[in-house]
């Protein structure tokens, strides 16, 4: 049994304009010391993914499927239960550490208090284990600036005491929901080297979401992409970057930034805007953007093909778009 197992996931929202199912039929798998990506754009069910596993979502959210962690359900637990698993057995690293960091709070209090909360740590037992966690993401002189607050540190900081804050009780499962969101590329590549490298220490199962392909090609061993709250494209990353088989892979591929552009030279984009909750069906979310759609994808529900190992796609125009798949 893997230590976390996701099966039909479905998420329903409610908004202005009715109950609308924002993820759909989301199965995976992920074991201890393994990594598995979610990319995709803004909209597309990355985020409530994560918010699912944690028990986040917002209210009137509702959940069905199963969500297995190490043999115990979530679905359906009530919020006694999964407070005592958040921050625990599951850490989080959020997209905008400002947020995520109370500002009235002394940083080190912050790190100590998931340590108090569930390992029953006494206040200066607590206060030492979080001056290492500190220490050991890399802020400087961690004892003396165990006091400082938020705003006292610059952005890369912060995220690197949110990290500490989500390894505090040695989860088994990191969610790192784009981490390295407005950090500049050197402190990005350090971000994520980090997180990285205490993965593979603790041997802790990594779920890792970003818009950027490039992330996830160096960071996961597996990657899913999403799309209108649907895995679309998934598989070992490797043969998925080798031989990308849906339209929306390609898409997000050939407008990711090159070396050697011409300056002001535009970056390809991918027609249209990502659907409306509301606007979504059980049909192909992307033929609207869709350059080799067919009129049978705005009638027929795709099915999941197999392409050879572990690699899947969901596309009625898989061999064309295989065809013509970007270099």
């Amino acid at each position: 049994m893997a230590l976390l197992e996701v099966r039909d996931l479905n998420v329903h929202l409610q908004t202005r304009n009715g109950t609308t199912l924002a993820v759909r039929d989301l199965s995976f798998a992920l074991d201890r010391g393994q990594t598995l990506g979610l990319i995709g754009e803004s909209g597309c069910g990355k985020s409530l993914t994560a918010m699912a596993l944690m028990g986040l979502l917002p209210e009137g959210a509702s959940v069905s499927g199963s969500i297995v962690l190490d043999g115990q359900p979530l679905v359906g637990q009530d919020d006694a239960t999964l407070q005592r698993i958040r921050g625990n057995r599951i850490g989080m690293i959020f997209q905008e550490p400002m947020t995520a960091l109370n500002p009235v709070h002394s940083i080190g209090k912050q790190v100590a208090e998931p340590l108090r909360l569930h390992r029953g740590a006494s206040r200066e037992q607590a206060r030492l284990q979080a001056i290492a966690l500190l220490d050991r993401v890399g802020i400087d002189d961690a004892e003396r600036r165990f006091h400082a607050y938020p705003h006292q540190f610059s952005g890369g900081q912060r995220q690197r005491i949110t990290i500490a804050m989500a390894l505090a009780c040695g989860p088994d499962l990191l969610i790192a929901d784009e981490p390295t969101t407005a950090l500049d590329v050197t402190v990005q590549r350090q971000i994520l080297d980090l997180i990285s490298e205490l993965v593979h220490e603790r041997q802790m199962a990594l779920l890792l979401i970003s818009h950027d392909l490039g992330v996830i090609a160096q960071n996961t061993a597996r990657m899913l992409v999403m799309y209108g709250g649907r895995v679309v494209e998934g598989g070992p990353s490797g043969q998925v970057f080798s031989h990308m088989a849906h339209p929306y892979t390609r898409g997000l591929f050939a407008a990711r930034p090159r070396l050697g552009a011409h300056r002001g030279e535009r970056l390809p984009t991918i027609a249209g805007t990502v659907p409306q909750l509301h606007e979504l069906t059980a049909l192909c979310p992307f033929a609207s953007r869709c350059d080799v759609a067919m009129s049978a994808c705005t009638s027929q529900v795709p099915a999941l093909s197999k392409l050879g190992g572990d690699h899947t796609a969901r596309c009625l125009r898989l061999e064309t778009a295989q065809e013509d798949r970007p270099s």
